[in-house]
């Protein structure tokens, strides 16, 4: 009986770890990673450009992110 358990929980181990090396879900990782870091820098741009004198860049970059985000689903034919 003491073997049967023993041999049950190798195989659970052994299934666990053969599905923790697997590569599944790593791309929808790395896009996650990618826009998080894009996101990063248009603050940092942003941030930066409200301390110039004017702030044209935080203007421009957030003109052009408005732009962009009411222009979706609203294209002409």
């Amino acid at each position: 009986m003491t073997y049967r358990i023993q041999g049950h929980i190798h195989s659970q181990l052994h299934h666990l770890f053969v599905r923790l090396r697997e590569d599944h879900g790593q791309g929808t990782v790395e896009y996650v990673a990618l826009i998080l870091l894009v996101a990063g820098v248009l603050a940092g741009v942003i941030v930066a450009g409200k301390s110039l004198k004017g702030g044209g860049i935080a203007q421009t970059v957030v003109g052009k992110l408005k732009e962009a985000i009411n222009g979706v689903g609203g294209a002409k034919p």
